[in-house]
């Protein structure tokens, strides 16, 4: 079947966010940030609030976890959009040119709904989606296929009678990926543009 539309993840694909961008200017040395990052404000931890969470409760039980912590943990929201250095512009080119040809597009990200707002004001890019679903406002996040299944839902309003099999999903994160293709999509996993530019043609996706 030809393929009838793309879901893209936000984060790693198309906005540039690391904690690293953040935490770089509060612990200097490289081996405790790493530390830190891997053990106190983990990604487990981040998936929580992009769960549905609130950064008020997430942020006083990993305080109560780790009190000698305090002020590194309240600085991760406190001061988030300073782990956000803008748009990737090979991804958001690639998007762009899928846009051009008429391919229907939408979006599928784990974010808190509390940070979310953030970045919908700030990139266009993310304004230009069909529809998009966040993690954050649904309670639930990727790779959970009932997440998938609301993306479907969604997309399945624009194009009725749309198949698994045709459609495809971008994921910086593996497992998403893979996720995705589990449920009968076409899962790709994205470590830079070309590539993924190379998987979408070889799809037969002309644009």
């Amino acid at each position: 079947m030809a393929i009838q539309a793309v879901v893209f993840d936000f984060g790693g694909v198309l906005i540039d966010w690391n904690r690293d961008y953040l935490y770089q200017q509060l612990i200097p040395d490289e081996s405790e940030r790493r530390w830190f990052l891997d053990n106190v404000c983990k990604m487990e931890w981040v998936v929580q609030q992009d769960g549905g969470q609130t950064i008020e409760a997430g942020t006083a039980e990993l305080i109560a976890l780790h009190p000698g912590h305090e002020a590194l943990i309240r600085a991760f929201y406190a001061r988030w959009p300073e782990m956000v250095a803008g748009v990737l512009d090979e991804g958001v080119a690639l998007m762009e040119r899928l846009e051009r040809a008429d391919v229907p597009l939408f979006g599928l990200t784990n974010w808190s709904a509390e940070t979310f707002p953030y970045a919908w004001e700030r990139f266009d890019v993310l304004r230009r989606f069909r529809e998009v679903v966040v993690s954050g406002r649904v309670g639930l996040v990727k790779p959970d296929p009932r997440i998938f299944a609301l993306m479907f839902d969604e997309i399945e309003k624009h194009l009725p009678g749309v198949q698994p099999s045709e459609l495809v999903f971008i994921d910086d994160n593996l497992h998403n990926a893979q996720a995705a293709t589990a449920l009968g999509w076409h899962g790709i996993h994205h470590t830079d543009a070309s590539s993924t530019e190379a998987q979408l043609r070889a799809l037969k996706l002309a644009f």
